[in-house]
């Protein structure tokens, strides 16, 4: 539609299982994605898995072009003026009005991503996109519960599994009992509960690098509980702690794969070896 903002080919994007993947003819809801920075170049398969469980639950997904960075880091850091600068980028890029939700699957962003009401609040151009932006940013995990997610029939190879609730989406955005939903609707998977599973990894934003020593007693502290579930793999819905804790797994010689929750159920909903229409 004229005025619709540039959005790239999700099956361009990311190669590989997603590629013949095309948007549902007649979807339930159409959602953009945040890409996200880190997430986009360290994780893209995570983006990949994102796209294709939305698809499977009945969603046209767009990846508008000149999206940015959320602003988190810059608003976190004092400098509001380059965060209120992207978010208004940002909002100009996703047209919020014109879709049912904005998706992100990063913690930390999606805490920031959520109050650009507050920090453009006092912008007379943006105020009240900023809100309606507000409204329609959901976490993947509480959009899927909300939606009413299809659970899958098969299990894409999951064994024992357990969750570290990233410290800004519990905490933050109080996303806290629908990643383990999500996990418990997967076939054979056999969930174990993380002692201490909100308490920091130690990532936290960059205070791995700005206070390393507490940082690394953090993370040995999660990693054994980690250990004691028996667990194959854990499971964690942010960059910052998908980082900490593959760290953990090296420095503690710790033999446990590092997943998202969602590319759990990606793996899975692939493992039915067809495609869901809505």
């Amino acid at each position: 539609r004229p005025g619709a903002p540039d959005t790239r080919d999700v099956r361009s994007l990311y190669p590989g299982p997603l590629s013949d993947m095309p948007n549902p003819v007649r979807p339930r809801y159409r959602v953009g994605l945040l890409a996200g920075c880190i997430q986009d170049i360290a994780f893209a398969e995570i983006n990949a898995d994102t796209i294709f469980a939305l698809q499977q639950n009945g969603c046209s997904v767009t990846l508008p072009k000149s999206q940015v960075c959320c602003g988190s880091l810059h608003s976190h850091n004092g400098e509001l003026e380059t965060a209120r600068t992207l978010a208004r980028k940002n909002i100009d890029a996703f047209e919020p009005e014109a879709l049912d939700a904005i998706i992100t699957n990063a913690g930390g962003c999606g805490s920031h991503l959520k109050h650009y009401d507050h920090l453009l609040a006092d912008d007379p151009r943006y105020a009240h996109r900023a809100r309606i932006w507000s409204e329609k940013v959901k976490d993947i995990h509480e959009f899927l519960v909300d939606i009413g997610f299809r659970a899958p029939t098969q299990n894409g190879g999951s064994g024992v599994v357990t969750y570290h609730a990233s410290c800004h989406l519990a905490h933050g955005q109080k996303v806290k009992t629908q990643p383990v939903q999500i996990l418990k609707s997967i076939p054979g998977l056999d969930f174990r509960e993380l002692a201490e599973s909100e308490w920091c990894c130690g990532s936290a934003g960059i205070y791995n690098i700005t206070q390393p020593e507490m940082s690394m007693k953090l993370l040995d502290r999660k990693m054994t509980h980690i250990e004691r579930t028996g667990a194959q793999v854990v499971a964690t819905a942010n960059p910052g702690c998908l980082v900490q804790l593959l760290h953990g797994t090296d420095r503690c010689q710790t033999p446990v794969q590092v997943r998202h929750p969602i590319s759990l159920l990606a793996d899975a909903y692939r493992a039915e070896k067809k495609v869901f229409v809505a």
